[in-house]
């Protein structure tokens, strides 16, 4: 089993999700911020590279806007910051786009980024699909990623129900999906995540619900 080369990418920690428009319900935002601030240490500790990334958007913008007090990053990432790799910005959900993070992955010939941050309905789905074309494997920390309530013309769901069925649909293709103790175990262990795949989740999913 070849050991994974990874990097940690902590997408979007920012007051934004604790104290603008944007808060994070599910699951509850101090426990996926301590999930985050958790592995962050674990990886610094095991010489694995940290990129940070804050969504800015124009200064008049509603959420994210640059230079406002909900820009800013959570101060338990922001307290992390100085030991990582790469602190950027981007204006895109995937992390990849318009940013210089697959040229930075390359150069450290990193194979697979590990997932943390908001939200799991925006930008941790948009970069782990965008990780599959360029060739990096993903995993996403459950538990240190979160979902808002959504409703528009469409429907509605729960932050819980749109959590927990955006983790099923990327671990059943995009991605290994495990709690933070999980994968820090994983990393300890120098070994890749167990992810599943389309078949054996269609197979699981008419089992369940077919029957």
């Amino acid at each position: 089993m070849t050991s994974p080369r990874r990097a940690l990418i902590v997408i979007d920690v920012q007051q934004e999700y604790f104290e603008g428009l944007l808060q994070i319900q599910y699951p509850p935002r101090e426990q996926s911020l301590a999930r985050t601030a958790q592995a962050i240490d674990a990886a610094q500790n095991a010489g694995i590279p940290v990129y940070i990334v804050q969504h800015q958007m124009p200064e008049q913008a509603p959420v994210f806007a640059d230079g406002s007090a909900t820009f800013k990053l959570n101060p338990e990432i922001e307290q992390r910051a100085g030991k990582a790799a790469k602190v950027f910005s981007k204006a895109y959900a995937s992390v990849f786009a318009g940013t210089g993070l697959e040229a930075w992955l390359r150069e450290n010939e990193i194979d697979t980024i590990a997932v943390t941050g908001y939200m799991t309905n925006n930008c941790v789905i948009g970069s782990v699909a965008a990780a599959e074309p360029l060739g990096f494997k993903a995993e996403v920390l459950s538990d240190a990623t979160g979902a808002i309530d959504i409703a528009n013309e469409a429907g509605s769901a729960s932050a819980k129900q749109v959590h927990e069925t955006l983790m099923a649909l990327l671990h059943s293709n995009w991605a290994a999906v495990a709690a933070t103790e999980e994968w820090i175990g994983a990393l300890d262990a120098g070994e890749p995540l167990a992810g599943s795949n389309l078949v054996v989740s269609a197979m699981e999913g008419r089992k369940q619900h077919q029957q």
